[in-house]
């Protein structure tokens, strides 16, 4: 009897295409950051030393992206890095890893959700209205909690119909948000003054050039994630995808996100003199204006931000709920979150779990936006680090396991991808330097939730423990499982 016929495996509809992953990447990775984070990463570095931090993030990026590459196409799984982490390692790691994937995907969920009420209200400032209370030292406003509750419940509901909603909704917007960037690119490009850019340094914070780019440098594992949606959608692909494609797609998306996020540190700094722009509150809205003296592009900016904002929260979103499921159906957690809905075939208990998390972080406010940002890149890269170990551990252990796109390099990408890795975690950590997490608000939230961790797994021992491991290896890995 096969373990097909033993055991009931929940299953996800396919239905993303080529476009619709690529978008769901790009779009991931594309974010808000350029506008809300552009006057910390000038001020921290300077434009070239801003370039440099994104460039070798980049780079970096790339090399975890091609370890991603490989396995992806080897194994495309829903949940990604949690299945190449159980065949590498076996149960506990896989739930390390991806626990610490999820919250990183939350926290990103989390600062969305906080982002889109904030660019609102550059648009609307009438909108600010019935202040609560407040999170270091920032208002939150009634208004501000409502439409961050109204876009949960849009992102929740599209995800819990059906991944086509999604994927089209994924691709609809990546298109409009890059004609729309094409505009006010072009224009600050022929309006602003490349002398703009001088000097091509900051020496604002510690006096040094190496600290200010290293400033920049640690949080771009945050500004590139989303790359690794590809991998955690890989098994609602349509069956005319090959894995090599799919594959293929993890590389390109990010070689695209660093050329885009490039191009606007540099159109930026050309717009205005940047030690204008860094104190303002939208620093990129304001060198535009600047440069074109139009209020109607600094507002169609903001409304590409919102664009961008959504393209990068549905696909974070997509990528969380699919990280829960996989843990869930594998029993590895909650068994309730590996449920699929038996009309959508979408995770749903999953897609319900993220949206309320989702929600009750978001009421922290922007004063806990840079704590999302920091905290959620030492997430990601424990993530990050567990995949390029789980790369290199399953071309030891499974030699033979058909890899449809073979990664250039092979283990010296899988290296660098570790080294590098704790080399970001290392300066996170270490309490002198001047990028490790904030005492006690940052290390507050990153400990509260390793305890909430411990706690999944202590509360789910009992049902994890009474799965045979041949019906895990199924659930999880599937064909992929001997």
């Amino acid at each position: 009897m096969t373990s097909q016929d033993e055991y009931q495996r929940p299953q996800l509809k396919k239905g993303i295409s080529k476009a619709g992953l690529f978008s769901l990447a790009f779009g991931a990775m594309i974010g808000v950051g350029w506008v809300t984070a552009m006057g910390s990463w000038l001020s921290n570095a300077g434009p070239l030393g801003a370039i440099i931090a994104f460039a070798l993030g980049g780079l970096l990026m790339v090399a975890i992206g091609l370890c991603y590459a490989e396995i992806t196409s080897a194994l495309p799984l829903s949940g990604g890095e949690v299945a190449y982490a159980y065949k590498a390692y076996g149960t506990s790691k896989a739930f390390i890893v991806g626990w610490f994937l999820v919250f990183g995907y939350l926290s990103v969920s989390a600062f969305e959700a906080v982002s889109i009420s904030k660019v609102i209200s550059y648009l609307i400032p009438s909108i600010d209205y019935w202040e609560l209370y407040s999170v270091n030292g920032s208002p939150i406003y009634f208004s501000h909690i409502a439409l961050s509750a109204f876009f949960v419940l849009v992102i929740s509901a599209i995800n819990y119909t059906g991944v086509k909603n999604a994927a089209r909704f994924q691709v609809g917007l990546t298109i409009l948000f890059i004609s729309l960037t094409f505009i006010f690119v072009i224009a600050g490009m022929f309006m602003g003054d490349w002398e703009n850019l001088s000097p091509l340094f900051s020496s604002n914070t510690s006096g040094s050039i190496t600290a200010g780019v290293a400033m920049v440098l640690v949080t771009v594992p945050f500004w590139f994630v989303g790359f690794d949606t590809i991998p955690q959608a890989a098994e609602e692909a349509k069956d005319a995808i090959s894995a090599k494609t799919i594959g293929l797609l993890i590389p390109a998306s990010i070689v695209a996100a660093v050329c885009f996020y490039i191009l606007l540190i540099i159109s930026t700094s050309i717009a205005a003199p940047w030690n204008e722009i860094i104190i303002d509150k939208l620093p990129t809205a304001k060198a535009f204006g600047i440069a074109s003296e139009s209020p109607f592009l600094v507002k169609l900016i903001l409304v590409t931000a919102i664009v961008g904002l959504l393209t990068s929260w549905n696909g974070f979103f997509l990528a969380g709920s699919r990280v829960l499921f996989a843990m869930g159906r594998g029993k590895i957690i909650a068994p309730a979150l590996g449920k699929s809905h038996i009309n959508y075939q979408t995770p749903y208990n999953a897609v319900l779990f993220s949206g309320v998390v989702t929600f009750v972080a978001s009421l922290m406010g922007p004063g806990a936006m840079v704590a999302f940002v920091n905290v959620g890149s030492l997430c990601i890269v424990i993530a990050f680090f567990g995949v390029s170990s789980s790369f290199l551990t399953l071309r030891k252990k499974f030699p033979d396991l058909h890899r449809p796109f073979i990664t250039p390099g092979g283990k010296i990408l899988g290296y660098i991808g570790m080294v590098g890795s704790i080399g970001i975690l290392s300066v996170m950590v270490f309490p002198n330097s001047p990028v490790a997490l904030a005492w006690p608000f940052e290390w507050a939230i990153f400990l509260a939730f390793s305890i909430l961790g411990i706690v999944f797994w202590v509360l789910s021992s009992k049902s994890r423990n009474r799965v045979p491991k041949k019906e895990r290896d199924y659930l999880i890995l599937e064909k992929y499982s001997d």
